[in-house]
């Protein structure tokens, strides 16, 4: 099993990240969206790379119709094993890599760091198809690393500043704030971080 951020396998990460809350740019995504839409539209969403689900019980818990994505049948099984997984809304999950996954049309799409780790010959294509999948007013909430982060390499679809503002260019960004800074990774070791946050509304 490949390291992750300095754990030896996918349950010794998922045990330590369980019970935390939901990513911010979600949080936001979903204030915006349901400010400016409330009971008017239906409540779909993709969480892609969803892992042990943390965004996901958010999104159920608001009561969408969740498809929740991920390359790892170990992180399904335990965001459905998961103690706080809500009874309103509805979840579908899908074991598939990002680049093979398929989705329908939805109001939020979430991509909580998970788009750094597709391949840089995949990020265009995905991002495509992202952008086709949400409707005028629907939400992107997400992550990109910058060139500058410590894990950078050529095998991660890292893009600076103006890659990601060019990523933009059919949203509204209601949050584009970029973070280059040494901090901590999951274990608490240190790690210099280079990231764009994103929350982002469909024109």
């Amino acid at each position: 099993m490949t390291c992750i951020a300095g754990f030896t396998s996918w349950d010794e990460y998922y045990k330590a990240v369980s019970g935390n809350p939901p990513r911010e740019t979600l949080v936001r995504a979903l204030d915006a969206w349901e400010k400016e839409f409330g009971a008017r539209r239906m409540r779909t969403a993709v969480d892609l790379g969803c892992g042990e689900g943390r965004d996901t019980v958010e999104l159920l818990r608001r009561r969408f119709h969740v498809r929740a994505i991920d390359s790892e049948q170990r992180a399904l099984d335990w965001l459905a094993g998961r103690a706080d997984l809500p009874t309103t809304g509805t979840l579908e999950t899908v074991c598939a890599r990002m680049e093979d996954a398929a989705w329908p049309a939805v109001e939020v799409f979430n991509a909580s760091f998970a788009l750094p780790f597709c391949t840089p010959d995949c990020l265009e294509a995905l991002w495509a198809r992202i952008v086709a999948a949400l409707p005028q007013g629907g939400r992107f909430a997400g992550q990109i690393f910058g060139p500058d982060d410590e894990w950078a390499s050529p095998a991660l679809g890292i893009r600076d500043r103006a890659a990601v503002e060019a990523m933009l260019a059919a949203f509204e960004p209601e949050q584009l704030d970029e973070i280059n800074r040494p901090g901590k990774d999951a274990m608490g070791g240190a790690k210099h971080w280079h990231i764009f946050y994103i929350v982002a509304r469909k024109r």
